[in-house]
């Protein structure tokens, strides 16, 4: 009983050996006559030919390589331009960065406190400016200070001559 079974699937075996060589043979020839071509586009259409036919698992189906056509000389200088993603953009720096304010110079027209201490400071062009830290810092109508970026998106309150800044916010 055991011998009838492996007869049965010897003669089943064998012929689809046979054709999965003769499909491996067929791919091998094919990409043999993409290799062949000069013309580097062609070759890679071919090439493209190949994969698509392989994926859809199609490998007894003969491919045909296109005939290579000799490329006419471009009268124009051709620029390739392409989009550039945000993925690829990740990480580097732009070579020329635009101009973006990072200190300004103005003069204090107001100054008073909050209920917790804070200073809230008006100037000139009428912003108004709110500490965020808890340092002392003497301010008075008149005086002329910096307001430069800091950290992670922060402001610093600073005056000239003196060595010390107060973290800002502006409120309008």
């Amino acid at each position: 009983m055991r011998l009838s079974y492996f007869k049965g699937l010897r003669w089943i075996a064998i012929p689809t050996l046979f054709i999965s060589l003769h499909a491996f043979a067929g791919i091998e020839q094919q990409l043999a006559n993409c290799a062949a071509i000069g013309d580097k586009l062609d070759r890679l259409i071919c090439y493209d030919n190949l994969a698509a036919n392989a994926s859809n698992h199609n490998a007894n189906r003969p491919i045909q390589a296109p005939v290579s056509k000799p490329v006419p000389a471009p009268q124009a200088p051709v620029v390739a331009t392409a989009a550039i993603t945000a993925e690829e953009s990740f990480g580097k720096m732009p070579k020329e960065a635009p101009a973006q304010v990072t200190k300004l110079d103005m003069k204090v027209t107001s100054v008073s406190k909050d209920a917790y201490g804070a200073l809230k400071i008006g100037f000139e062009n009428g912003q108004v400016w709110k500490q965020k830290d808890n340092r002392r810092f003497k301010l008075k109508a008149g005086d002329t200070v910096y307001i430069e970026k800091g950290a992670l998106g922060s402001f610093m309150l600073g005056k000239e001559g003196i060595n010390t800044t107060i973290r800002v916010k502006r409120l309008d």
